[in-house]
């Protein structure tokens, strides 16, 4: 039986700053790259397109026939609890033949701490303090 062709979507919160958006979309660029899968695709909660269904809705497109939908949300808030979960279901009852999941949110991970520590690095070298 031939392995189902499983599509990653992330989704981030969005902004109304392009710059802050471009970098959800090289987040992805980067994880299509580590994980080899060759459905990642990104989408937005709100202030900017593609919307969470739209990007359901390319993961489909491309023959995907499970998506796994990432929130690339730090903490736990309103949008992880209730918003995202409501998008997953709307996008299961949007299309039905098609296995969709939502992972964990970013959360606390010790990866996220030592970028943090590079970050402080860097700060302190910029302004001569080291």
């Amino acid at each position: 039986m031939p392995e189902k062709k499983t599509a990653i979507l992330l989704m981030a919160h969005g902004s109304r700053i392009a710059e802050a958006n471009e970098a959800a979309v090289e987040i992805a660029g980067m994880v299509r790259e580590m994980t080899g899968y060759d459905i990642v695709e990104v989408a937005f909660r709100e202030l900017h397109q593609p919307d969470i269904q739209q990007g359901i809705d390319s993961c489909v497109a491309q023959g995907a026939k499970r998506v796994l939908l990432i929130p690339y949300f730090l903490f736990v808030g309103a949008h992880v609890l209730h918003d995202l979960p409501e998008e997953l279901t709307a996008g299961m009852a949007r299309h039905p033949g098609v296995e969709m999941v939502m992972g964990p949110h970013l959360g606390v991970h010790r990866k996220l701490a030592e970028v943090v520590v590079e970050r402080i690095a860097q700060g302190l070298t910029a302004t001569g303090w080291y």
